[in-house]
C-alpha cells in the first residue's frame, strides 16, 4: 500500500495590526483575510529515498527534516511543491508551506495534527497568528496578539467574508517586503506606537469590520479597513519608504479607490495592496478604469475571499504484488 497526501493551503492577505503598543500583556493582534488564490500546493508520498522538489524546495526539505527529527520518523519521502504562494510578498507564504509540510507529514503517517504546536516547532506565527488560524478555517480573522507564554495568538473572532465580494490584489513583481533581520531592525528602530493609536484601531474592528461583515455593508467595511491601514502604514512608513512599500502598488491602489473601489491597503509589509469590490462584474469594472496605467511588472487579480481553510486530501494505490 503506496500513499500519497496533497495539500491545499491558501494565501492570506494581512488587514493590519490590533495593537502594537502592547501595554495590555498581549502585543500585535491581527485581522486578516485567506484568499481563494494563489495557493500553496504540496504533494507527499513514500520513497525510497528522499527527495524534494518544485519551488520552494529549500525551505519545504528544512521543514520536512525538522519534523521528521521531531516526530522520530525515519523514513523516506518524496516532497514535491506543486504551486507557491509568491515569498515575502506579504501573502502568508513562509507560514503555509510550513504548515502544509507539517501537515502532509502528519496524515501520512496516520499522526493527528498539532497546527499550533507546528507553528512554534517551525518559528511561524511570531507577530500575526492570521497564517496560521488560515489554515485551520478561513473567514475574516481576529487574533488577540501573544503574550509571553509562546503559544500561538488565539483567535477572538471569526466571520464569514461575503461570498458576493471580490479582493482586488495588486502584485509587484520587481519587489519584496521587508523580512528575516532587516524585518526585525525595522521593529526595533520604530518608535513606540501610541495607545490611542491601538485604542482607535480595536474600535475600527469591533465597530467596524465586524458589524459590517454581519451587515453584508462594504462601504462601512472599507472605510474602516482604510483607516486601520492608514494608521498602521503611517507608523511603518520610516522603516518601508512611505505608508506604501511599493509606490506603483500605491498608485494603482488610489487608482482603483477613485474607480469605486474601497479599503485599499497593503498586506502585511507588502508590496502586495488590496482593495475591495461589492461584486465580479463591479471589481472588473474597476480594474478596466486604472489597466491602461498599470505599469510593467504589476499584475493585477481579482479573486474571492475564502471561509475554508486548508483542504487535505489522501490517495491510496494498491501495488501489483503487494
Amino acid at each position: 500500500m503506496s500513499n500519497s497526501v496533497t495539500i491545499r493551503v491558501p494565501a492570506r492577505l494581512h488587514l493590519g495590526f490590533v495593537d502594537l503598543n502592547g501595554d495590555t500583556g498581549r502585543r500585535f493582534g491581527s485581522v486578516g483575510l485567506p484568499l481563494s488564490e494563489p495557493e500553496t500546493v504540496v504533494t507527499l508520498s513514500r520513497s525510497s529515498e528522499t527527495i524534494v522538489e518544485g519551488t520552494e524546495s529549500r525551505r519545504a526539505s528544512e521543514h520536512l527534516s525538522t519534523l521528521c527529527s521531531h516526530l522520530g520518523i525515519r523514513g523516506q519521502h518524496r516532497l514535491v511543491v506543486e504551486q507557491s504562494i509568491p515569498s515575502h510578498a506579504g501573502l502568508g507564504s513562509g507560514t503555509q508551506i510550513a504548515l502544509a509540510v507539517a501537515s502532509a507529514l502528519r496524515t501520512l503517517h496516520k499522526l493527528p495534527l498539532d497546527i499550533g504546536g507546528d507553528a512554534t516547532l517551525l518559528e511561524r506565527g511570531g507577530r500575526s497568528g492570521i497564517g496560521i488560524a488560515s489554515f485551520e478555517r478561513g473567514g475574516v480573522i481576529v487574533d488577540a496578539g501573544k503574550d509571553d507564554s509562546g503559544r500561538p495568538p488565539p483567535v477572538v473572532a471569526r466571520l464569514p467574508f461575503p461570498e458576493e465580494w471580490r479582493v482586488i490584489m495588486i502584485l509587484d513583481h520587481g519587489g519584496h517586503g521587508l523580512h528575516g533581520d532587516a524585518e526585525i531592525a525595522a521593529f526595533r528602530s520604530l518608535p513606540p506606537f501610541p495607545a490611542s493609536g491601538s485604542g482607535e484601531i480595536c474600535r475600527r474592528v469591533l465597530m467596524g469590520i465586524m458589524p459590517a461583515l454581519i451587515e453584508h455593508d462594504l462601504p462601512a467595511f472599507g472605510a474602516a479597513v482604510a483607516a486601520i491601514q492608514m494608521l498602521i502604514g503611517t507608523h511603518f512608513a520610516p522603516a518601508q519608504g512611505g505608508v506604501f512599500t511599493s509606490k506603483r502598488v500605491e498608485r494603482v491602489a488610489h487608482g482603483l479607490n477613485e474607480a469605486g473601489a474601497v479599503g485599499i491597503g497593503q498586506s502585511s509589509w507588502g508590496p502586495t495592496g488590496f482593495a475591495f469590490a461589492p461584486s465580479q462584474d463591479a471589481a472588473v469594472s474597476y480594474v478596466s478604469a486604472v489597466q491602461q496605467k498599470v505599469e510593467n511588472g504589476i499584475q493585477i487579480r481579482i479573486v474571492k475571499g475564502r471561509n475554508s481553510g486548508a483542504n487535505i486530501s489522501s490517495t491510496k494505490l494498491d501495488l501489483v504484488g503487494s
